[in-house]
């Protein structure tokens, strides 16, 4: 029977212990890519509402065909400039002494956790920024022209070196209980 007491209880391995625990940063930051994806956005909405208002002149209420393309093109704006934050603000981070943990609750996609072994063949990576981010494994993710490489790991988190030093420490721990 689960332990009701401890929340990771049948998650954790025997003898595995947590080492730290975080989340990300979720101020709102916008970058490149945000920019671009919400300037689409607004080319989309825009022309949706160009058409509806040459279909307005035509009379009736054909032009309401071109609301969906409008909302639609307004989500992409929106989706653009906020979810990134609002995904961080529905994340949580746990390292063990074996593995790291990424914890997400969103809508529609519910509760999600994912673990990724941390051993001495882990490539861990640290992108600077304000603040850094840990990354410690990868995907490939289908696109339309094939495939492209997304970096998985602790995203924006204030104490990503020290984490980090954890994470080495891990790995020395694994290569010597190997015989390396």
């Amino acid at each position: 029977m689960r332990d009701r007491s401890d929340p990771w209880a049948g998650i954790l391995d025997e003898g595995e212990t947590i080492l730290w625990q975080g989340r990300p940063d979720a101020t709102l930051r916008l970058g490149v890519a945000n920019w671009a994806g919400a300037a689409f956005g607004l080319v989309f909405a825009g022309f949706a509402l160009l058409w509806m208002a040459l279909a307005a002149t035509a009379g009736g209420f054909f032009w309401t065909f071109g609301l969906i393309h409008f909302t639609v093109g307004l989500g992409i704006v929106a989706g653009a400039l906020f979810w990134p934050g609002f995904r961080r603000r529905h994340t949580w981070y746990t390292l063990t002494d074996r593995r790291a943990f990424i914890a997400t609750d969103l809508p529609l996609q519910g509760k999600r956790l994912d673990s990724y072994r941390i051993d001495d063949d882990t490539a861990l990576s640290l992108q600077e920024g304000d603040p850094p981010s840990l990354h410690f494994a990868h995907e490939y993710r289908r696109t339309k022209n094939g495939q492209r490489r997304v970096e998985i790991g602790f995203e924006r988190i204030h104490d990503a070196r020290e984490v980090m030093r954890l994470m080495h420490g891990i790995q020395r721990d694994a290569d010597r209980s190997r015989g390396g």
